[in-house]
């Protein structure tokens, strides 16, 4: 008993568990794999709360947020408005484009300008965007052509014979004589 007693203490005494800690050397323990991926996990979590916390806007940071919203609907809404009045109130009407036939034309330029900062900069990111979605589409072109390869296949088995071009192999002998052989 005593022999078997300082064996077994050899391999589990003192706190310690010598298999555990050899098989630990060649497979990972799953337990402390889990923490370590909870820890990663919560620490991404707060990495991403920080980047993208909310930080509380005084009264005039929201007014300024609204008004930087205000210029595209009004512009839209106004000259939906100018098209109502021509048709409602024509004299009214003409008498303000004549008013506007007085601005001068180097403010106009600026006005041209301020409207074209404002709108250039959405456009700009409005195309890039457009354009990341054209190259999306693109990258899966060769993946519909495959496709079409196939349903193409599968409609040239029901029938028994491959689709071929209108044209196509006209130039060569082989399927010259082939389509002999099957023709007749």
């Amino acid at each position: 008993m005593g022999l078997i007693e300082k064996l077994l203490g050899l391999l589990f005494g003192n706190g310690r568990n010598v298999l555990r800690e050899t098989a630990e050397v060649f497979l990972e323990n799953s337990e402390n794999s889990s923490a370590r991926d909870a820890a990663f996990r919560s620490s991404a979590l707060e990495q991403f709360a920080r980047e993208f916390a909310v930080e509380r806007k005084g009264g005039f940071d929201r007014f300024m947020d609204g008004l930087n919203r205000v210029p595209r609907p009004l512009m839209a809404f106004g000259t939906i408005g100018l098209c109502v009045a021509a048709m409602v109130d024509p004299v009214w009407f003409a008498a303000r484009m004549q008013g506007i036939a007085l601005v001068p034309e180097p403010l106009w330029w600026l006005l041209g300008a301020i409207v074209s900062f404002y709108f250039g900069a959405r456009y700009q990111f409005k195309s890039q965007d457009f354009q990341q979605s054209i190259a999306a589409t693109m990258n899966q072109a060769s993946m519909v052509t495959a496709n079409i390869a196939a349903l193409n296949a599968l409609a040239a088995g029901s029938s028994g014979l491959a689709p071929v071009a209108m044209g196509a192999g006209q130039d060569n002998p082989a399927l010259a004589a082939w389509r002999q052989i099957h023709d007749e």
